[in-house]
């Protein structure tokens, strides 16, 4: 971390990519005027791990940390229950208090990993159960509610854009408890800025006007741009869902192949926005990218990195060895729990250990049976094209049949059909 903070945090953040709206327009000046300055940034406890779509704001706030301004994340352990309407379609599904109080416990230990939360550094982890909890509803209408006309709200893109489907009390109450964080938090340490996501400015200016209305303080809001992929699709997903940094839910091996397989039109924007790489490192990237397309340097560098960061070094070493391992053909180097680690995703098939041995099925009738080729002739054309492969290797012997020791780590032998479509067999 540095001595001092930055001369313009703002400018760092905008060269990453992680500014989309601010006030006041000189936001960067008055933050180095200010300095140090408490910034907060609120995630509610929908699921028990964060994902890759939050790491935005985590690493946001690791910037300014790195600046020397003193962050605060908050936890919303009260604001789950209630369901933030933005950027949703419909309501979403009310939580169990437990559900969220489990999930905010678990969240937190998380974000030990990517900020300096000791005592001693300023950074704080805060839980907005903690203060609406002993709130009573007259309370909070006679203090909170009186300062927020309904036309004000109504004209909020994130209630605006549910009037037509329709909005509970219970959301459209959402804007004024987040706006109460930001009075709270300035009260109780100091919070003049509040960062999040675009979809985010509505509530984030609601809190800013609650302080000014309470407090008679000016206060400031910074958010960056929602993600997207090059192609317009959402970010944040794999195949098989969201992409967690919780390793029960989304493995190393997965979380590192999220990052590999990234689009050429976007890795350059994600090194900047996910990772601490310098700019001239990113740009060296970018370069190896429009000279080698396909080559995958600026990816791997990129999976490195957040692999790394979220799950440790001896994980992502464990990631990528698991990786050459597939793609080079070197299964038989892999342990059983890296190779379910790796195939994890891929479809499975016991067979009985009799189909080992000269009288057991072709390559060909697996590959068929496994669905990996729609024909016995298909599945030829196949194997004489050199598209079929058995634990990495090329296949091109139609009349090939497995045996023993073919078996890897586990009695597992891996079919694969071009670059991407496995099948497991599982001999028992």
């Amino acid at each position: 971390m540095t001595e001092g903070p930055a001369t313009d945090v703002v400018a760092d953040l905008g060269g990453r990519g992680m500014v989309y709206q601010r006030t006041p327009q000189d936001l960067g000046a008055r933050l180095a005027a200010h300095a140090p300055v408490t910034a907060y940034h609120g995630i509610d406890a929908t699921a028990p791990s964060l994902h890759v779509g939050n790491l935005v704001g985590v690493r946001a706030l690791r910037r300014l940390q790195q600046a020397g301004h003193r962050p605060v994340v908050l936890l919303g352990g009260a604001t789950t229950l209630i369901g933030d309407p933005s950027g949703k379609a419909t309501e979403r599904p009310l939580r169990p208090a437990e559900e969220v109080a489990a999930n905010v416990a678990a969240i937190g230990a998380q974000l030990e990993r990517f900020l300096d939360l000791d005592a001693g550094s300023g950074a704080r982890l805060v839980d907005n159960a903690a203060w609406f909890g002993p709130m009573t509803l007259t309370t909070f209408l006679r203090d909170v509610g009186r300062h927020f006309g309904v036309n004000a709200m109504l004209d909020k893109e994130s209630v605006r854009a549910r009037l037509g489907g329709g909005i509970s009390f219970t959301e459209f109450s959402y804007m004024l408890l987040q706006a109460y964080d930001f009075v709270h938090l300035h009260d109780t340490l100091g919070c003049r800025l509040q960062v999040g996501g675009s979809d985010q400015w509505g509530n984030i200016t609601a809190g800013i006007d609650l302080l000014r209305r309470m407090r008679g303080v000016e206060a400031w809001g910074l958010t960056w741009p929602l993600l997207t992929r090059a192609d317009g699709t959402k970010f944040g997903k794999s195949d098989a869902g969201n992409v967690w940094l919780d390793a029960a839910l989304t493995s190393p091996y997965a979380f590192f192949q999220f990052w590999v397989r990234a689009d050429d039109a976007d890795v350059g924007r994600w090194l900047r926005l996910f990772t601490d790489l310098p700019a001239d490192r990113v740009a060296e990237l970018e370069v190896a990218v429009a000279q080698r397309p396909g080559g995958r340097e600026a990816q791997e560098a990129l999976a490195w990195e957040l692999t790394a960061a979220v799950h440790g070094t001896a994980a992502a070493a464990a990631a990528r060895r698991a990786a050459a391992a597939l793609y080079g053909g070197d299964l038989a180097s892999l342990d059983p729990a890296a190779l379910t680690e790796v195939f994890a995703e891929a479809p499975a098939t016991d067979r009985p250990l009799s189909d080992l041995g000269p009288g057991g099925p072709t390559v060909v009738d697996l590959a068929v049976e496994a669905g990996l080729l729609a024909s016995r002739t298909a599945a030829r054309t196949a194997l004489s094209a050199g598209g079929v492969y058995l634990n990495g290797s090329r296949v091109t012997d139609p009349d090939r049949r497995l045996s023993g020791d073919d078996l890897l780590a586990g009695g597992v032998v891996v079919l694969r059909r071009g670059k991407r479509h496995h099948h497991v067999l599982r001999f028992r």
